[in-house]
């Protein structure tokens, strides 16, 4: 996501950082790109608009022309007004001091407000709550049993309900699917008005497509307009590489963006933090969201154990094997690279989409198709061991002898950073150090 807008203001300010100081048309030529870069990206007018004015302002007043740092200062005033105009921080969703909380979710047909359903009913699930999915569209043909499936997915309760008469009994948290339509019509404001007086939630979160761009803050405006809406859930983000939406409707509606979808899988959402949105944007990575992906994946005792072996050139493909199934548990490969500063760039020239999936798969199937003997001790691998791997997998010849090209040279680098560990040159303070 924001793939264009992260391509652009990353040569802007390369560009600006090129000169030995900033002038006032330097200046002024970086303003004009970065406002090109917003419009490009379906940032709407007005907000473009006054995000520039801000930082011409800010960067006048900072004395940044003429200053020998002057692009740095630049690029963090510009960070600085992104995060202001995402909404500065991360909004949580409600909860009641008496159970039940009741969270209903409104939007238009086809914005992704049933699945959207159930990653927020898994969010919760994982942080320990019990949620309850409520369905109350009767008119979208299979929606309730499209929520239920999701449902057994999840091992989450659903509940039909008649619009008129909600349960909200059974678990901690209510989260309520509302009807929608392909337009907003009377019809539909009426029925989600009276949903919402006769559920009383605590949060109601509009959803909107991120692909429909000023649409959805048009529409985003005009449940506003009917409904005490609390928060909007951004879904489909992974797929808008503009990601303009994304950027104004909480500046246009003055909503706070609380979630986003960022994949079809129904662990694909996260809350929205608004500095580290901007960091991503500006190409500065955002380890705190990496690390937290791999804390929820991965066994603390397990890596400490991985991390020690791998020091002690004692990895194996087993090991290999066990990495690669937690970094796919995190999500791609190149939103990953994206999470460390400096590597968004390199994450474009790798795989992606299938084509990364495909490349995984190859992996995880000649490691697959080796022995225990084998994984364990690559050296063994002669000519036609490597045919009956290759053989075994569907790969080639070739892709096996890639793969352990790949794996030993990996081995040595963690070779020479275990003697560093050793000889002190590592502040790494685990059993390795004398």
């Amino acid at each position: 996501m924001f793939e264009q807008l992260e391509s652009r203001l990353t040569a802007t300010f390369a560009k600006l950082r090129g000169r030995p100081r900033v002038t006032e048309a330097d200046l002024e030529e970086a303003l004009r790109d970065v406002r090109i870069a917003l419009l490009e990206a379906d940032v709407s007018f007005k907000v473009v608009r006054q995000l520039v004015a801000t930082v011409r302002e800010r960067a006048i007043g900072a004395q940044v022309v003429q200053s020998v740092a002057g692009a740095q200062q630049v690029v963090k005033i510009v960070h600085d007004a992104l995060v202001e105009m995402l909404g500065t921080k991360a909004v949580p969703l409600a909860r009641a001091e008496r159970p039940p909380t009741v969270i209903a979710l409104v939007g238009l047909q086809g914005s992704g407000k049933t699945t959207s359903a159930a990653k927020i009913a898994n969010l919760l699930r994982k942080q320990g709550r019990k949620p309850v999915l409520v369905t109350v569209d009767i008119h979208r043909p299979a929606a309730m049993e499209q929520l239920e499936a999701l449902g057994r997915q999840l091992g989450v309760p659903v509940v039909r309900a008649d619009p008129q008469r909600i349960p909200l009994a059974g678990g901690d948290t209510v989260i309520v699917d509302t009807a929608g339509r392909l337009h907003i019509d009377e019809a539909m404001m009426v029925e989600v008005e009276g949903v919402v007086a006769a559920t009383k939630p605590h949060d109601v979160l509009l959803v909107v497509d991120a692909m429909a761009g000023q649409d959805a803050v048009d529409a985003a405006t005009a449940f506003h307009a009917r409904l005490p809406i609390t928060g909007l859930v951004l879904s489909k983000v992974d797929s808008d590489a503009r990601g303009g939406a994304s950027l104004s409707v909480r500046a246009a509606t003055g909503i706070p963006v609380k979630l986003m979808g960022t994949g079809e899988k129904l662990d694909a959402i996260e809350v929205f933090h608004p500095d580290r949105l901007a960091q991503r944007i500006l190409g500065m990575g955002d380890v705190v969201t990496l690390v937290e992906k791999a804390q929820a994946v991965v066994d603390q005792k397990e890596a400490e154990e991985q991390a020690k072996r791998m020091l002690e050139a004692r990895f194996t493909l087993d090991d290999f094997y066990t990495q690669l199934q937690q970094v796919k548990k995190m999500g791609p490969l190149g939103d990953l690279l994206k999470m460390i500063p400096g590597m968004g760039q390199l994450s474009s020239q790798l795989p992606s989409g299938p084509d990364a999936e495909r490349e995984l798969r190859k992996v995880e199937a000649i490691i697959s198709s080796m022995t225990k003997q084998e994984r364990a001790d690559p050296t063994i691998l002669n000519g036609s061991r490597r045919k009956r791997i290759a053989k075994g997998s569907g790969t080639t010849v070739s892709d096996v002898n890639q793969l352990l090209k790949q794996f030993e040279e990996m081995r040595k680098l963690m070779r020479r950073f275990g003697d560093m560990a050793k000889a002190g040159r590592l502040p790494y303070h685990g059993p390795l150090r004398r």
